[in-house]
């Protein structure tokens, strides 16, 4: 394996930035709404997104 930056490497490591939005996406998809996109128009995809990131932050405050 090799790294970005083309010097050989032995181990897989996850980018810290990457694991951060791969756990919100998690998140995301466990609200039953966002957890398949049907929507016609993406603004309307995306007007559900704010109100679940909202219910995320208050659930852990």
């Amino acid at each position: 394996r090799f790294s970005l930056h083309g010097y050989r490497c032995d181990s897989f490591a996850v980018l810290p930035k990457r694991w951060i939005v791969e756990r919100s996406f998690a998140w995301l998809e466990k609200n039953r709404r966002l957890w398949k996109n049907c929507e016609r128009w993406f603004n309307t995809s995306l007007q559900f997104i704010h109100p679940a990131f909202i219910g995320l932050l208050l659930r852990r405050s």
